[in-house]
């Protein structure tokens, strides 16, 4: 069986749209992975994911969070915080993990680590990826 050359032609070209098609959306979806999460006093959070930059996920975090606040980035990756509801002023904990299980129980363990009595997830995010 003899395959036209017009043919040939129009399959390789569908070929190499397919392949340019799959190859952007990829290039999308990991240029928006990056996500920020600020941890501040007494359960204060802010959250930022799927941004093109850690830069302007930090920043976006920053803004959401009320008082003094520590950022933490995540590229492709999950952040969780917990509070201790007893005393919600006092002990926390905060996790970046590449999977959002991972975090969550990290996020936990450090909040009755540092001394937290009922310490449950006050906030959590994944980027692109997470």
């Amino acid at each position: 069986m003899i395959v036209s050359t017009a043919r040939a032609q129009r399959r390789a070209l569908l070929v190499l749209a397919l392949t340019l098609l799959v190859g952007a959306s990829r290039f999308v979806t990991e240029s928006r992975a990056a996500g920020a999460f600020a941890v501040g006093k007494c359960g204060a959070y802010g959250q930022a994911f799927d941004y093109p930059a850690e830069a302007a996920a930090r920043a976006a975090a920053l803004k959401q969070c009320k008082g003094a606040c520590t950022a933490v980035t995540m590229k492709r990756a999950c952040a969780a915080f917990a509070v201790d509801m007893a005393n919600p002023c006092g002990a926390h904990g905060y996790a970046v993990k590449p999977r959002i299980s991972s975090s969550l129980n990290a996020a936990t363990k450090k909040c009755y680590e540092f001394g937290g009595k009922e310490c449950v997830i006050r906030a959590w995010a994944c980027d692109a990826r997470g």
